[in-house]
């Protein structure tokens, strides 16, 4: 019976023991986290700009459009800072927008109708 004993408990450490990570396999193993997160970060950050740019130009395209569509019911051009298009529901329901990428408000060039600036 102490035989069997010894045999289970000599079985129970080395299982244990198997199963258990080194300290230098630890180490390996953040290392290699920290160098897929050193190269993943940076492109993360890059794409989450890029969208900004991106949204950008969408709402410069909306105004541009609302822009066309005022013109074509009142014959002229909204205010350069769209301040009389922006309080019309019917033109812009949630409000007009504002640059994603500085926070700036638009405005338009009143003899083309297309926004000025933002070439992010």
């Amino acid at each position: 019976m102490d035989q069997t004993s010894d045999v289970m408990t000599s079985y129970r450490v080395t299982m244990r023991r198997r199963f258990a990570l080194s300290l230098a396999e630890l180490l390996a193993v953040v290392a290699i986290l920290a160098v897929l997160a050193a190269y993943i970060v940076p492109r993360v950050a890059n794409y989450y700009d890029e969208a900004k740019r991106n949204a950008c130009h969408a709402n410069q395209g909306d105004i541009e459009l609302q822009v066309q569509l005022w013109r074509r019911n009142t014959d002229t051009f909204p205010a350069a800072t769209l301040s009389d298009i922006g309080g019309n529901a019917a033109y812009f329901p949630d409000g007009l927008p504002v640059c994603p990428v500085d926070g700036t408000s638009y405005t338009i060039d009143t003899t083309t109708g297309f926004v000025i600036g933002h070439d992010h």
